[in-house]
């Protein structure tokens, strides 16, 4: 493409379209939304859910294979400035391409299949940056894949799909849960359910992590509901040797998750 083809009306039509996405209502109403930045978009193309791309002409120039990739799948390419990209950017700096992706529906029984050894359930999960980091963190622990409460976060915010870095594209994601639900498809096949909790036995040897577990997290403010620790098996704590008063939610199912991917794959 030239740079006479560049797209430079920050009200033309499709600008419009993929800007009303920013929004939770629009994105449900048109079943798309947005990834921003190379890594998101790369993933979504390799995943076939790429409806359009946006970009600018240097991101055109630098990542010609992505581009390659979204063209050969028939989606619309449209090179822009910078001005346009910020127009449905939820970004300071925006990367210089955004995808319009389609949504996706996941069947929560699947998750839990005969087999499966590590499962996250996010209740009341709100800040989009740890849901997505916390996805990002199951998908590198190699975890089968994360159920997120009805009042969790949306999971096609532009934010949590930013901070999943792609991972959102790479295992199984059951959206408007009910833990209650969650936890009785967990045991029946097999999995024990374990809660973190600042109130509990300790991570080191307080429970037995070479089991098939369902990792249930909470609201880095207020914990996880006491409806939803009475249902778990045990609650769990990670132990503070200094003086740091917690771990950040991020940081805790980071730790938790690897100790159990470590004792499952020892």
């Amino acid at each position: 493409m030239q740079s006479s083809e560049v797209l430079t009306n920050v009200r033309a039509p499709k600008v419009a379209r993929a800007r009303r996405l920013l929004k939770r209502g629009f994105r449900e109403s048109d079943g798309l939304f947005l990834a921003e930045g190379p890594q998101a978009c790369r993933e979504a193309a390799t995943a076939g859910k790429v409806k359009e791309l946006f970009l600018t002409q240097e991101a055109f120039d630098r990542y010609a294979e992505i581009v390659s990739a979204i063209e050969a799948s028939g989606a619309e390419i449209t090179v822009c400035t910078e001005a346009v990209i910020e127009q449905f950017s939820s970004t300071v700096s925006p990367q210089g391409m955004t995808a319009v992706v389609q949504m996706w529906d996941q069947n929560p029984s699947e998750l839990f299949k005969p087999g499966t050894k590590l499962v996250v359930a996010l209740t009341a999960v709100r800040d989009p940056g740890n849901a997505g980091s916390v996805i990002r963190v199951a998908d590198a622990a190699g975890a089968h894949g994360v159920v997120m409460s009805s009042d969790s976060v949306d999971l096609f915010n532009p934010k949590v799909v930013r901070a999943s870095v792609g991972s959102i594209f790479h295992l199984p994601i059951a959206v408007g849960q009910e833990l209650d639900r969650t936890i009785v498809a967990a045991r029946e096949a097999g999995m024990q359910v374990l809660a973190a909790d600042a109130n509990g036995v300790s991570l080191y040897g307080g429970v037995d992590l070479a089991k098939p577990t369902l990792w249930v997290f909470g609201n880095e403010a207020w914990g996880i509901p006491a409806e939803v620790l009475e249902l778990v098996d045990a609650v769990v704590s990670i132990p503070i040797y200094g003086q740091a008063e917690s771990l950040n939610l991020a940081t805790a199912s980071a730790v938790c998750l690897y100790a159990s991917a470590q004792a499952q794959n020892a």
